[in-house]
């Protein structure tokens, strides 16, 4: 439906219920929000640069006029490449989660725009390639997406002498409490979902991050030990007469010189050894 929108130049916002929104103008995306990713009022607020007063008021004043972000850029709250960036990045950022997640039919409605007004544009087919250039590079850093809704928890003890951390990998470590995702994470510490849950992963891979636990493999099947059979062409040697001229019975197996009844000896041994 998006790549329909894109091909006959509408203007508006695809709605997929309450996961999120894209927003075009003239078949092109200018702004994407998804309900699991930090929004760029949420990056901003998050990072100090505006207050969640500031962005409630500046909503507010240009609903109607869909300029919010040049009211921003004028009063100085931000420069024109801060809000770019921040627009970038969270558009790219709900892009990756909204358009690989099962959600209703979206609806579209003609003429909605965002509040910040137009900062950036992105094809469609362009945005389609960044998300798997994306997926892909997640699956090379943590071929697996069991780290990705389970709590961050780091390891008590490395194997390595010393560690290397980025930034971001740095603030995930200290907000890391055993009980939030990354992208929970992401939205605590104002970063975009989809850099933390990258740094979750590449941590993961060096050993950083409690992993699950592979499923044990199941114990090979015991081995039944049979018992050594006589060896054909040997025969029992025969005993010398007793006293009354009858041959001794013994309990014991009757054993020949000949090198095959040496041979069952030595099986008959290590048989029993081994079932002790």
């Amino acid at each position: 439906m998006l790549s329909e929108l894109a091909e006959s130049k509408a203007t508006g916002a695809l709605k997929a219920g309450r996961s999120g929104t894209v927003y075009l103008s003239k078949g092109r995306v200018c702004y994407v929000e998804c309900a699991r990713t930090p929004t760029v009022e949420e990056l901003l607020t998050v990072s100090g640069r505006i207050t969640s007063h500031g962005v409630k008021t500046a909503r507010q004043t240009t609903a109607a006029t869909a300029d919010g972000g040049d009211m921003l850029v004028r009063r100085g709250v931000l420069s024109r490449g801060e809000l770019q960036l921040c627009v970038l990045g969270a558009t790219l950022d709900a892009s990756f989660f909204l358009f690989g997640a099962n959600v209703p039919k979206p609806r579209f409605r003609e003429g909605d725009r965002h509040w910040l007004g137009i900062q950036w544009f992105f094809d469609v087919p362009g945005l389609f390639r960044e998300c798997h250039r994306r997926r892909a590079r997640l699956d090379r850093a943590w071929p697996s997406a069991e780290l990705d809704s389970r709590p961050v928890v780091p390891v008590r003890r490395i194997r390595a002498h010393h560690v290397m951390l980025t930034a971001l990998q740095w603030e995930i470590l200290l907000n890391a409490d055993a009980d939030t995702t990354p992208i929970e994470l992401a939205k605590r510490i104002g970063r975009p979902a989809y850099t933390t849950l990258l740094a979750v992963r590449e941590m993961a891979a060096a050993g950083l991050l409690e992993t699950p636990a592979a499923a044990p493999e199941p114990p090979p099947p015991e081995k039944r030990l049979e018992l050594p059979k006589r060896v054909a062409g040997s025969a029992p040697r025969p005993e010398p007469p007793n006293g009354n001229g009858r041959r001794a019975q013994s309990s014991f197996p009757e054993i020949s010189g000949d090198p095959s009844d040496v041979n069952l000896l030595i099986r008959l041994r290590n048989a029993l050894e081994a079932f002790q």
